[in-house]
């Protein structure tokens, strides 16, 4: 996969959460790609430290960080370990998340509010906020915040979904003005639903009735966020800032 890269983040150090399986385990192969050092983390440790012996393999330099990203603590630690090995932050993809409980809100229960709303948008906040701290003494980066389809319009029986996935993309645009003028842009994407472990387990039924939600007939590779994410991430995107990418299949012109 090396062979492939432009080298277009040589250099650069990339952190990604969530990055054992699925779309962020394709970032992390991405950003290396592109000639970066990584920081794979994740709570699932074997399947982590596999993506960095992949990374490896590629003739990379890749560390594993195991984190809990629902505890800011955790957050914390992660960037001040990729500072200590790597000596600085420049891209930060933050993407780990759950899908939650399956509830319409009369029943939805309150711990599993909680836990949805704190792994995906909390998590969110306290990443940003230990990243923006060392990405401001580098002179600037980019973050890129993984929200979803459901960052834009409602979905049957996922509330707590459905409102943090809503609440990154206010985090982002808000983020985005706070520190324009200080080098740093951050974006959002919007995925549809992608072909991942995250989806794959729910059976072939379920499968069938959620391509049908999209016109163009498939459910999403985790690689074709990639390609989007490492665009964002790159000077190619200069100008790119507070903005929201769907990566969909026309899932929201509907």
């Amino acid at each position: 996969m090396n062979g492939n890269g432009t080298n277009q983040l040589a250099d650069k150090v990339a952190l990604v959460t969530g990055a054992s399986s699925g779309i962020g385990k394709a970032m992390a192969l991405f950003y290396a790609r592109e000639g970066a050092k990584v920081v794979v983390s994740d709570i699932a440790e074997d399947k982590g430290q596999q993506v960095v012996e992949e990374i490896t393999r590629m003739g990379s330099e890749a560390i594993f960080v195991k984190a809990d990203v629902s505890n800011p603590q955790d957050c914390e630690q992660l960037v001040q370990q990729t500072v200590n090995v790597f000596g600085r932050l420049d891209i930060a993809f933050n993407n780990a998340g759950i899908g939650g409980e399956s509830n319409p809100v009369g029943d939805m229960s309150i711990e599993g509010w909680q836990k949805v709303i704190n792994i995906n948008l909390n998590s969110v906040f306290y990443c940003m906020h230990y990243q923006i701290r060392q990405m401001l003494q580098n002179g600037g980066g980019a973050i890129v915040n993984n929200s979803s389809i459901l960052g834009q319009v409602g979905f049957a029986n996922s509330s707590g979904y459905v409102a943090a996935k809503h609440g990154v993309v206010g985090l982002t645009k808000t983020g985005a003005l706070e520190y324009a003028s200080k080098g740093i842009r951050i974006n959002a994407i919007g995925p549809a639903f992608i072909n991942t472990p995250l989806i794959t387990n729910l059976g072939e039924e379920t499968l069938q009735a959620l391509v049908k939600m999209h016109p163009i007939g498939r459910l999403g590779e985790a690689e074709e966020v990639a390609e989007l994410v490492v665009w964002l991430s790159s000077p190619k995107a200069s100008f790119v800032n507070g903005a929201y990418y769907a990566v969909d299949g026309a899932y929201l012109s509907q």
